[in-house]
């Protein structure tokens, strides 16, 4: 088997929704992917739901952070295959340069922290998005990477983030 391919989840606030696309790709990818997240301006705290969410996973919270993506353009940084927004506003940034050329696409899911309400309103909005994310996370770890040009993987990627859920 080949490294695992590198994929960044990109958010505004890297809190929520990339946060839990992270931790759906290092769960549901077996090894297949080692995923990141960050954000263009970090909150600097993670959602205590996403938190949950990810715990539902059985995926480890304990290093899960809020961060910025200028930590994935600096030297060092893993080079990225793949670079996935979750949010409109991030999609829409000038975004760094990624080191490996990765191939982008953006999957747009509301953002479930903007949710007021009581806190079980709150839980049923993030787990609806937990549940949106990893259709889309699954088909795209579906897809036979290994036989694909990078043209036909982004086309793919971009046709996901369009499929309704």
């Amino acid at each position: 088997m080949q490294r695992p391919y590198n994929v960044l989840i990109l958010c505004t606030g890297n809190s929520a929704r990339s946060i839990m696309g992270e931790a759906l790709f290092n769960t549901l990818g077996a090894g297949r992917f080692r995923a990141y997240s960050a954000g263009s301006h970090p909150t600097g705290r993670v959602n205590p739901f996403a938190v949950e969410q990810v715990q539902s996973l059985g995926y480890p919270v304990e290093t899960l952070r809020s961060k910025s993506w200028d930590e994935f353009a600096a030297p060092g940084a893993p080079e990225l295959d793949f670079v996935i927004t979750v949010c409109d506003r991030a999609a829409g940034e000038v975004c760094p340069l990624w080191p490996g050329q990765p191939i982008t696409a953006h999957w747009g899911f509301p953002d479930p922290a903007a949710v007021e309400g009581a806190d079980d309103e709150k839980r049923a909005v993030f787990a609806q998005t937990l549940r949106h994310m990893r259709r889309r996370v699954e088909l795209f770890l579906s897809l036979p990477l290994e036989t694909l040009d990078s043209m036909a993987i982004e086309k793919k990627m971009r046709e996901i983030g369009t499929t309704q859920l």
